[in-house]
């Protein structure tokens, strides 16, 4: 089998690999509308009460999770390659804490501007500053990986602190029930929140766009600049998208972690680490397990819910303890 037929063969498993995750999408996508308390059958004429549920509720809150795990499993594949560094994720690296420090902020000290579109911008602005922050550190002081996944995960704990310490100090019940909410939750998305989709669905697909550059980023930086590509405006256009997404997902959902790491980390053991594939992939992984994963804090329980975070938490912790230990073994 010669070079070519090899190359083949590869993009033969990426596209079956993408028809895969599309299918396997739509059947959970019809299973979460159709379980719950009630039985709704998507093949029957509904009555009103199994309308309203249907699209009221259960609609946007399954569209909602397929928006978030995309955002996070697109803007990890992202940052790995921004950062140079497999292990780079939106909430191990504390981009995510610095979105609901932001948001936080605001509840705390301008509750009258609690807007969707308010949230959106303060969790925008947050996830851009530890973004940002993560790279000149990265740049300028040379660190190498295991330095900067600490100063990552040194951020998220002083980003945990700051909301710790403003809800500690906080006499509004609606704050102290915005930390149930930041352990992640779609269980309240409604339609006048999908606005924040408008903005977040185009720069998903501005990503997915971006894999011959982001293959090319990873020759180092002296080659990618010899191919042509203006290495300080990529960067902060990855910066600034990585920034979109993050605080939109920060801003639906709330703090979910863990997406960004298993997902892209899991394509590229098994098919390979082309950014031209793996970004549309890693934007189809992530809804597939948000999803799921929404489906399961659903029905896990009969009388609660269980936390969206919590459960991804759960499934994402044993793989990035695996990961370490991997690449502690690979040195």
């Amino acid at each position: 089998m010669d070079f070519n037929q090899l190359i083949i063969l590869k993009q033969r498993r990426w596209k079956r690999a993408a028809y895969l995750l599309i299918l396997i999408l739509c059947v959970v996508a019809c299973i979460y509308l159709m379980v719950g308390g009630m039985f709704i059958s998507l093949f029957s004429q509904h009555t009103i009460l199994e309308s309203r549920l249907l699209w009221d509720l259960r609609l946007p809150r399954l569209l909602a999770a397929m928006i978030i795990g995309a955002s996070l499993g697109i803007a990890g594949a992202t940052l790995q390659v921004l950062l140079g560094n497999v292990l780079a994720e939106p909430g191990v690296v504390g981009i995510s804490g610095g979105a609901s420090v932001a948001m936080v902020l605001v509840l705390f000290f301008f509750p009258f501007a609690a807007t969707p579109t308010v949230f959106m911008l303060s969790c925008m602005a947050g996830a851009l500053v530890f973004t940002a922050l993560l790279v000149f550190m990265a740049r300028a002081m040379r660190l190498t990986t295991s330095r900067l996944l600490l100063v990552g995960v040194a951020l998220g704990i002083l980003s945990g602190a700051v909301v710790t310490w403003a809800f500690y100090f906080s006499n509004d019940m609606s704050l102290r029930q915005l930390m149930y909410w930041l352990m992640g939750s779609v269980g309240g998305v409604t339609w006048p929140q999908h606005t924040l989709s408008i903005i977040t669905i185009p720069v998903i697909g501005w990503l997915m766009c971006q894999g011959d550059r982001l293959d090319k980023l990873m020759l180092g930086e002296s080659f990618a600049r010899q191919l042509g590509v203006n290495i300080e405006t990529l960067r902060w256009q990855l910066i600034l998208a990585v920034s979109v997404l993050v605080g939109s997902a920060v801003a639906l959902g709330g703090v979910i972690g863990f997406v960004g790491l298993v997902v892209p980390h899991v394509l590229r053991l098994m098919l390979g680490s082309e950014n031209k594939m793996l970004m549309p992939l890693s934007a189809l992984g992530g809804a597939l397990l948000l999803t799921s994963a929404d489906l399961v804090a659903r029905l896990a329980l009969k009388s609660a819910e269980l936390p969206l975070g919590v459960v991804t938490t759960t499934l994402g912790a044993p793989i990035f303890i695996w990961m370490l230990v991997k690449n502690h073994d690979s040195r």
